[in-house]
């Protein structure tokens, strides 16, 4: 299976907590403005991987405490994807993704690998970023609409649940 990529960060503090592999999906429809990576908009852009060799590629330490899925969008591309999550929760780390889309349209989705890969996030960072709500320094996020959503609260409790650090209480 191939994948097409914008890039991969080795260790990244600011996609989510902690020391992370940030992975840079190629391919996004959402062109929210002031986007802060429009270079991951064009599907045919980026590089094309193997996932299997992207897997080999995505060494970590024990240091990293998970993966991000970002872009672009990763849910265009949600086997891919998903080959990523399940490796990661094989090595016993966390994963979050950030998506344009609204958890709410999000689990509508019929297509098994979308619904498989929302299962796989321990957190997702939903909703297109809206610049008249941008914040500067916002906690893993860009503008105040975007929810960071823990995924098996919020499917089990059947309303979205939003993740909240072990550290919020002294940060």
């Amino acid at each position: 299976m191939k994948v097409r990529l914008a890039g991969i960060v080795n260790e990244s503090v600011s996609d989510g907590p902690g020391l992370r592999i940030a992975v840079f999906f190629q391919g996004c429809a959402h062109h929210c403005p002031g986007c802060h990576n429009p270079q991951t908009w064009d599907f045919d852009g980026g590089e094309e991987y193997e996932v299997e060799d992207l897997l080999c590629r995505l060494i970590d330490t024990p240091l990293i405490r998970g993966v991000t899925l970002s872009g672009g969008d990763p849910f265009y591309q949600p086997e891919a994807a998903l080959a990523v999550a399940r490796a990661f929760h094989e090595r016993g780390k966390d994963v979050w993704a950030y998506t344009g889309y609204v958890w709410e349209v999000l689990i509508q989705n019929q297509n098994s690998a979308v619904q498989e890969l929302i299962r796989q996030c321990n957190v997702i960072v939903d909703g297109p970023f809206l610049q008249a709500q941008a914040v500067p320094g916002l906690r893993y996020c860009g503008s105040t609409n975007q929810r960071l959503i823990a995924v098996s609260e919020s499917l089990e409790n059947g309303k979205v649940q939003e993740w909240v650090s072990a550290f919020s209480a002294i940060s």
